[in-house]
């Protein structure tokens, strides 16, 4: 039976990935923060089939620990501190943990086993103020936030033990994912439980930010077989992974308001509020995933008007449910 450590197994990608990895036989472990009281919402579903062991990113013994009992054939290093507004308000927490917590991961896996294969989540947040379209495995990075820069630290420093110590190291440079389960505070999400709350008259409007920038959005449910495949192919590279098409966040609030019936979208929204304005915006997108088409055999399956209506349809039921 192979056996898979997730770190950040609680947020939107980890549920997904656990769910493949037991479906092809896997003992599925999940490093989880030791808090007062843990959010658990996203795995309390398959919670009997994995095991979950104490750990943060912030840690370097409590990781090392986790390595070391677990015993790992693979390690998939999904924790971060991933929202993008707050890593301005945070920005040496967001180094820490989403660029320095991947090399304490590295040298874990240096120091229990280094035959244990590594997945780095690594983001189109990297390319920030893009120098090309579509952006590539060798397109310029130029993040602009302080979690695009963590992220291209956590890349390189992947690229680094990989070179320097034979270890397995891959980075997938994945585009916007989205689901039901992503959280709150993301725009998506934001959007479509905005919606799914004024359809069932529980909102009146919905604030957001620019609705200008375009993003490369896909479904986290397909994404997380490409990181399954980097560590099956024979040797460890870096795999952009996206649609190949783009959305602006404006046709994704018209799509959203026009799955539940509405038409005229503009009079229930409140755009450019300042709160949900970033300091320096990422304005365009778009991924060439030919590598990983080619040499992985992945393509997206969902469809942005798929992911949408998915994403409406499970915040409508999430919030009936929580009238009862």
């Amino acid at each position: 039976m192979p056996k898979a450590l997730i770190t950040g197994i609680t947020g939107q990608d980890g549920p997904y990935l656990a769910e493949l990895l037991l479906s092809k036989g896997y003992k599925v472990s999940g490093l989880v923060r030791r808090l007062s009281t843990p959010n658990l919402e996203n795995i309390k579903h398959i919670s009997e089939k994995i095991e979950l062991m104490s750990g943060d990113l912030l840690d370097q013994g409590s990781i090392t620990d986790a390595i070391y009992e677990s015993e790992p054939d693979e390690v998939y290093n999904l924790a971060a501190q991933s929202f993008v507004k707050a890593s301005w308000e945070q920005p040496v927490l967001t180094g820490e943990f989403t660029g320095l917590g991947v090399t304490r991961v590295l040298e874990a896996i240096k120091a229990v086993n280094p035959k244990i294969k590594f997945y780095q989540a690594s983001s189109s947040e990297m390319f920030g103020k893009v120098t090309e379209s579509p952006q590539k495995e060798t397109t310029r990075f130029h993040p602009r936030s302080p979690y695009g820069v963590a992220k291209v630290y956590g890349h390189y420093i992947t690229v680094n033990y990989r070179e320097s110590y034979n270890i397995f190291a891959c980075s997938g440079i994945l585009f916007n994912h989205e689901s039901p389960r992503r959280g709150m505070e993301f725009v998506t999400r934001k959007i479509s439980n905005g919606v799914a709350r004024i359809k069932l008259g529980k909102q009146k409007k919905l604030e957001l930010g620019s609705l200008e920038p375009k993003r490369d959005w896909g479904f986290s449910g397909d994404y997380v077989e490409a990181m399954w495949l980097m560590l099956q192919h024979k040797q460890p590279d870096d795999y952009v992974i996206g649609t190949g098409e783009n959305h602006s966040v404006r046709e994704f609030v018209e799509l959203a308001f026009e799955t539940i019936g509405i038409k005229n979208w503009e009079d229930y929204v409140i755009s450019s509020v300042s709160a949900y304005m970033r300091p320096a915006e990422v304005d365009y997108l778009i991924a060439d995933a030919s590598k990983a088409r080619k040499v992985l055999g992945w393509k997206a399956k969902t469809s942005f008007k798929e992911l949408v209506e998915m994403m409406i349809k499970a915040d409508l039921e999430l919030e009936k449910r929580n009238d009862k």
